[in-house]
């Protein structure tokens, strides 16, 4: 019979007096510019990468079963521009799969020592050979190996079947260049919304939402 988790594991919500104290050690900012959403997500990663201890670019991707059902994991961004956003993967694995037969996606960027997170909602399409080729040739070796390796996402019956295969990814390439998996490649979300998170006192938040529109993009702020 399993125990009941113990309830002191939860921080408890900010008293009166914390928040206060939040308010006078801090001026408060200036409202987010509405002018362009990747200068603002530019300038918060850079500072993420500055103040985050641990992998600034991490980023949770969602996506969806074939029964609807939600589907989330952490990745790591690759690259950024107008475009969308990019990230790379085992075809194969449940991701991979998912976003092959439903190419929508949702990102959320969570910069906890910031207090900031970015949210994203948008449509999926595979990045160019040449741009797979392009990053996989800066993994490391052992990375690059791994990726022929791993069937992600698929049943591993022990890690000694893992490093197997890993050792026969080896021999196969010997010292010689790894070549990226046919199996292995990129996806591009075109966010059709952008919405920026800040952290304000006594819950009263500041969100900023980018819509996509004919041009450019429209902007609205929302309650917290």
């Amino acid at each position: 019979m399993s125990e009941t988790p113990d309830k002191s594991l939860i921080p408890a919500s900010p008293s009166e007096d914390e928040y206060v104290r939040q308010v006078t050690q801090a001026e408060p900012p200036p409202l987010l510019s509405e002018d362009d959403p990747f200068a603002l997500f530019a300038d918060w990663l850079k500072e993420a990468g500055e103040k985050e201890p641990n992998d600034p670019n991490a980023m949770a991707v969602a996506t969806a079963d074939e029964h609807g059902l939600p589907d989330v994991r952490m990745v790591l961004l690759k690259d950024v521009d107008p475009e969308g956003f990019v990230f790379y993967t085992n075809l194969g694995s449940a991701k991979g799969r998912q976003l092959a037969a439903n190419p929508q996606a949702a990102l959320l960027f969570h910069w906890k020592s910031l207090r900031r997170q970015v949210r994203v909602r948008g449509t999926v399409s595979p990045v160019s050979d040449a741009e797979a080729d392009a990053y996989f040739a800066t993994r490391a070796r052992p990375a690059q190996l791994g990726a022929w390796a791993s069937e992600q996402s698929r049943p591993l019956p022990d890690r000694l079947a893992l490093e197997k295969r890993i050792a026969e990814a080896g021999l196969k390439f010997g010292l010689g260049k790894v070549a990226r998996p046919p199996h292995w490649s990129g996806f591009r979300i075109r966010p059709q919304t952008i919405e920026f998170w800040r952290d304000r006192p006594f819950r009263l938040h500041e969100r900023l939402v980018f819509q996509r529109a004919e041009g450019g993009w429209t902007t609205e702020r929302l309650y917290p």
